[in-house]
């Protein structure tokens, strides 16, 4: 059944299963994870002490151990308020899929599994919706209801048009994103344009990877504000 064809009972019903499963998964797979993925990001310096056993040596200053013959380590603090942006690609493509699943339902589930996750480590959630165009933006918030905004949205949103232009989910993303984050792109990257150029986000991004996946394939990266 196609999202446009589903009742409101049906959203409901399907929202809240999301939201069971994405917390199970959260809770039981994911949030280590989460944590791994943006260990170290978010973090300012705050001040130079005395090296202690047990210290990480990446962080020994060497300058400050020098000039007094002894171990000083860098001590940092996690700088809160960052936000988490869903860059969902809608286009044509997303409709198809296995005799298990269509790309666009594994999507949703795992950005409802990406959003609960944020919210759960008190980071803001937004989302880009994007076919060769920019379809909807959700601007980033906190909390539950907001996830489960989304979640709805991810179920019924229905595009305007078919086709797929990374670089205009990523020239958007740019205006509209002045804060340190961390972004996930979810699609299936069949874009006539090419896409190597559009992921090199004007020099904002401090690093950037892309996995494979059953959705097609997931690129994130850390902007630095």
């Amino acid at each position: 059944m196609q999202p446009s064809m589903l009742t409101t009972t049906e959203i409901l019903k399907k929202v809240r299963e999301l939201e069971i499963k994405s917390k199970r998964l959260t809770r039981h797979l994911f949030t280590g994870e989460y944590h791994s993925a943006f260990k170290g990001r978010g973090m300012s310096f705050r001040e130079v002490r005395e090296y202690a056993a047990g210290d990480d040596i990446r962080f020994i200053d060497w300058n400050v151990s020098a000039r007094f013959n002894h171990p000083f380590s860098k001590l940092f603090e996690e700088e809160r308020e960052l936000s988490v942006m869903l860059l969902v690609d809608v286009s044509a493509s997303s409709l198809f899929g296995t005799v298990h699943a269509r790309k666009k339902d594994l999507i949703t589930e795992v950005c409802a599994v990406l959003a609960f996750s944020a919210v759960n480590n008190n980071d803001k959630v937004g989302v880009i919706f994007f076919s060769d165009r920019i379809e909807a933006y959700i601007p980033p918030k906190k909390g539950r209801e907001h996830v489960l905004y989304i979640v709805r949205k991810l179920l019924t949103i229905e595009p305007k048009r078919k086709g797929t232009h990374l670089g205009e989910a990523i020239r958007f993303l740019n205006q509209s994103m002045r804060q340190k984050g961390i972004v996930f792109m979810l699609s299936d990257f069949l874009d006539d344009n090419g896409f190597e150029e559009a992921l090199k986000v004007g020099g904002k991004s401090t690093t950037s990877s892309v996995s494979n996946s059953t959705t097609g394939w997931i690129w994130s990266c850390r902007l630095s504000g």
